[in-house]
């Protein structure tokens, strides 16, 4: 009897031992999600940097992707649905100013996470998640953690929880083509709207405020969310064509300010960091602009990237091709860490199924042509293209980026 008991002391111990130690190595990583990609990127927020040291990213998403929960990196929920990385919950977060009094309404995409982020900020958080499972799955979430001032509802978020409003903040986590209707109708009055808009894999964040009935609309950068399901989403007048991939503003011709700066960002790229857009109509192969990357500390991210549509079924092969220049371009701690031109394949659910590469490259040299045909996986339903010195260093220039469909010989 009492070396059963022993026994039971010893196991209940070491599972309480094990549980401190995946706490406190939670904690750690959060830790290091602020300190390595969220604050040095321009969030400042003492209140938003509290909300996300505080949250506990890992447990809403599914137990297989726990490991890469505070990776800032989007990560399949399922329902082809995927929980926003943390960097934009921050950045949108810090964006749409949540104040103590504040009642919100929150667009997700079935997480849960970002209307976590919101509670401790906040009033109350209304959020409609567009998939019913995942509803059931964020409230269950949300209620284990006693977020106690979070609604939860499933249906089609684009018409909003009209006996909830008004609302004075709306934010929303996947992107319509125009902003509906309704959520400007439940927008009180000088009340602020983030959103993302535009086209399934080309969208702008836009920061919005309401004045005298009308929309005031502020740019924020370049964007790539979750399309919402339901009529406004089936009621889209572009659609891509996954028979004809390609990569838009590969020259960099296009591009907005940025909120508060000279600086310009181009259109169609998002996630940028550490990328400079470059004017010299002297220097650039193609137009007159170019994109740099830059890093000087090796295993840092410097990148730009821009999602795609892409059907295996209809295209086997692509070429993608470049214009590229190298400052004392050099690896980083592995292999992996290499200036290197990436593309991501995922399938119908949003899971990657392979990455393929053109480069790395290292050293220095003049601007010179690079391409590669790649076969497209099995299975493939859309792509990401990643400009990336992937944790490498130096100084990467790229311009005239183009991906097309292509003949394997």
């Amino acid at each position: 009897m009492l070396r059963r008991l022993g026994t039971t002391l010893c196991a209940l111990v070491l599972t309480c031992l094990s549980a401190c130690g995946f706490a406190a190595d939670y904690d750690a990583q959060r830790e290091r999600m602020i300190a390595e990609e969220i604050a040095p990127y321009g969030i400042s927020n003492p209140r938003v940097l509290k909300a996300m040291r505080s949250t506990p990213r890992h447990k809403f998403v599914p137990a297989g992707f726990r490991q890469f929960a505070y990776d800032d990196a989007a990560l399949p929920i399922g329902d082809r649905q995927t929980i926003s990385p943390p960097f934009v919950v921050a950045y949108m977060t810090q964006e749409l100013d949540p104040q103590p009094t504040d009642r919100v309404l929150e667009l997700g995409t079935g997480s849960g996470y970002q209307a976590a982020v919101l509670s401790p900020l906040v009033r109350e958080v209304y959020t409609i998640e567009i998939v019913e499972r995942l509803a059931q799955q964020a409230e269950r979430t949300l209620q284990q953690l006693q977020y106690e001032n979070i609604h939860v509802r499933a249906g089609d978020g684009y018409f909003g929880w009209p006996e909830a409003a008004p609302f004075d903040k709306i934010i929303v986590t996947c992107s319509p083509e125009k902003i509906p209707p309704p959520l400007v109708e439940q927008l009180r009055e000088g009340g602020r709207m983030i959103i993302p808009v535009g086209e399934r894999y080309q969208q702008n964040l836009f920061r919005i405020t309401k004045r005298d009935g009308q929309l005031q609309r502020q740019p924020l950068q370049a964007t790539l969310f979750v399309p919402m399901t339901g009529a406004a989403e089936d009621a889209r007048q572009v659609l891509p064509d996954p028979s004809q991939p390609r990569i838009v503003n590969g020259s960099f011709e296009d591009a907005i300010p940025r909120e508060g700066t000279e600086e310009l960002w181009p259109t169609g790229w998002h996630y940028l960091r550490q990328a400079t857009l470059v004017s010299d109509e002297r220097s650039a192969p193609a137009g007159k602009h170019y994109l740099s990357l830059t890093n000087d500390e090796r295993g840092r991210v410097s990148q730009a990237l821009q999602g795609l549509a892409l059907d295996e079924r209809r295209v086997r092969f692509v070429r993608l091709s470049a214009q590229v220049r190298g400052d004392d371009l050099e690896r980083g701690a592995t292999d992996q860490q290499q200036p290197t031109v990436l593309i991501t394949f995922y399938d119908r659910r949003r899971a990657a199924i392979d990455t393929q590469r053109l480069g790395p490259w290292k050293g220095s040299f003049d601007w010179q042509p690079v391409s590669a045909v790649l076969r497209v996986p099995p299975g493939t339903r859309e792509a990401i293209v990643r400009l990336s010195l992937s944790g490498g260093s130096g100084r990467l220039a790229l311009d005239d980026l183009k991906l097309q469909p292509a003949d394997p010989k």
